[in-house]
């Protein structure tokens, strides 16, 4: 007897809660081993494609591509150690998603119920957050009792009333109601209200407060001017929340022929990491202009036939290794709950690249034991990755510094928002022919500005400083890293 299995959506690490459906793998009735990718789905860090732990029949796909689903929704259900033909009535039952019937699924089977099909010797992937031993029990919410619910009830207003008109907050029978403060409430008619103190009333009325409908707290139920202030206090958060919705409304309201780009996905992480950036750390950013004559000049002797070539990125990422081996402070994160600096060991150097999707920042680890040409063969491989849509979440966090190259969109400056937790950027402008002093005399140099932006948190404008010039020094003489070889 086939024994049909629930495949969520598992959890895919580094923190991520959700995923974007982008293409299904399989049909409704199609055989799937063991580990089989079934799904492919876009989560905020890249496209992964959802191996299933069952082997067997699909019965049931659910969510479209463009679906966004949470982790833990199921993807398919599958009838392990059923043929395709057993199945085959099932796929176009009605009120399936997708075309496809939705199966009663045991919450908890029993060990051992998939048989003795492909599926028995389990999967061979462990996926975060799920595994292929049986469901665990939902847990249930346990409601206060009775004793202790005067205790934990608010001074808040009270729900509508309900059942022959009468308000009920206990069990309401043949129109009559017993609840926690006897005297509450009438049968078919208006609730009593239970108030002695003439200022009770007073506040109230000044407030247009509706007795009747704040809970007391006093004996039997009697309101009491604490509970009458913070009913008060509610219903002006209440109106204020109104207000700032309306405004929000009319501010962002429909506009004929407006687009609407939701912020999901790649683009919503983005979104959110830029905002936690500007809202947590205090950046300050400095600039300075560089003769990278020399440096274009070191690339081509690099780059012979017959060699690796060596990209113009790698030469500067070799020199940011070298910068924050001299500045060591800047290679850091702040430890906001512990406040904290914490200074890394490792260097996993990160660079931004423009894709079709949005921005990416791949990180190359342990960049500062790599050589130009390692560094130059990582870089390219993780571009391509990138552009490709296959970077993996690892190759994508726990970044430490960051490269950003905005001079390929033909711009001088900019002041980038910090890569979030990291401390420090490096940022590079393009190189265009200027009008420069060397040795002493006027004349055209190949000259590129960089601009450093760094946590104000880990370090002052004098090792901020110090660093910037220490790159701005290698771009103008490459030779100075010899030094550090």
């Amino acid at each position: 007897m086939a024994v049909v299995r629930e495949f969520t959506l598992p959890d895919l690490g580094e923190g991520l809660t959700e995923a974007v459906i982008v293409q299904w793998l399989v049909e409704v009735g199609e055989v799937v081993a063991v580990d089989q990718p079934v799904v492919e789905v876009e989560t905020a860090k890249a496209m992964v494609e959802v191996p299933c732990p069952y082997g067997g029949v699909v019965t049931a796909r659910f969510g479209a591509a463009g679906t966004e689903v949470p982790v833990g929704t199921p993807l398919v259900t599958v009838a392990v150690g059923a043929a395709p033909e057993d199945s085959a009535g099932r796929g176009s039952a009605p009120g399936s998603a997708n075309g496809s019937a939705s199966v009663a699924v045991p919450a908890n089977p029993a060990p051992g119920a998939e048989g003795a099909g492909t599926d028995a010797a389990g999967s061979g992937n462990v996926l975060v957050g799920y595994g292929t031993s049986g469901a665990a029990a939902r847990r249930r919410r346990i409601l206060p009792s009775s004793a202790e619910a005067p205790a934990r009830r608010s001074a808040t207003p009270a729900p509508p009333a309900t059942t022959n008109g009468t308000a009920t907050n206990g069990t309401a029978t043949n129109g009559t109601a017993t609840g926690d403060a006897a005297g509450t409430a009438v049968a078919d008619g208006p609730r009593t209200v239970a108030v002695i103190s003439p200022l009770v009333r007073r506040i109230a009325r000044e407030h247009d407060l509706d007795l009747r409908e704040v809970r007391g707290s006093g004996r039997d139920g009697l309101i009491l001017r604490t509970d009458v202030e913070s009913a008060v206090r509610a219903l002006g958060e209440r109106q204020s929340a109104a207000a700032r919705t309306a405004g929000t409304a009319d501010a962002a309201g429909p506009v004929p022929g407006a687009e609407r780009i939701p912020l999901k996905g790649l683009r919503g992480a983005a979104a959110e990491k830029f905002s936690r950036s500007r809202r947590e750390i205090p950046d300050a950013t400095c600039w300075v202009d560089a003769d990278a004559t020399d440096l274009l000049a070191t690339r081509r002797a690099m780059n012979v036939p017959g060699a690796p070539k060596v990209s113009l990125l790698a030469l500067l990422a070799r020199i940011c290794t070298a910068a924050l081996a001299r500045y060591p402070e800047l290679n850091a994160t702040v430890d906001t709950a512990a406040q904290e600096i914490v200074r890394l060991p490792a260097v996993h150097l990160g660079f931004a690249a423009q894709t079709d999707r949005g921005l990416v920042v791949p990180v190359v680890r342990d960049a500062q034991g790599r050589t130009v040409e390692q560094l130059s063969a990582e870089i390219a491989r993780l571009t391509d990755a990138a552009r490709a849509g296959k970077l993996s979440p690892a190759e994508l966090s726990r970044g430490t510094f960051t490269l950003n190259n905005y001079g390929v969109f033909g711009v001088d400056g900019s002041t980038p928002i910090l890569n979030h937790p990291e401390a420090a950027m490096l940022g590079v402008g393009r190189i265009a022919a200027k009008p420069w002093v060397h040795d002493g005399e006027l004349a055209v140099r190949e000259v590129v500005q960089l601009s450093f932006t760094f946590d104000h948190r880990v370090c002052d404008g004098g090792i901020a400083g110090g660093f910037l010039r220490y790159v701005a020094d290698c771009v103008e003489q490459p030779a100075l890293l010899l030094r550090s070889l």
